[in-house]
């Protein structure tokens, strides 16, 4: 994949170092993760945007690192 240089406004920017510094994400990763968040969100208006983050991250994570899931039955809640 290819790279390309855009002009952001600064403050966006310190926004996103910041975001990164705690989600332990490059300043680049971050905007990407925001900019695809965003893109979902406008394609999906009826799914809150925590919700498209959390499922695009998943989508990104290893599948040997996944956790299967294994539904509860009613008797497991009681």
């Amino acid at each position: 994949m290819g790279t390309v240089s855009v002009r952001i406004d600064e403050e966006l920017v310190e926004d996103a170092r910041t975001a990164a510094k705690a989600e332990f994400r490059t300043v680049q990763g971050q905007m990407e993760l925001w900019a695809k968040v965003g893109r979902a969100a406008l394609d999906n208006p009826d799914l809150p945007a925590p919700f498209i983050a959390e499922s695009l991250m998943g989508m990104a994570e290893p599948r040997e690192e996944t956790t299967p899931f294994v539904p509860r039955s009613p008797e497991d809640s009681a």
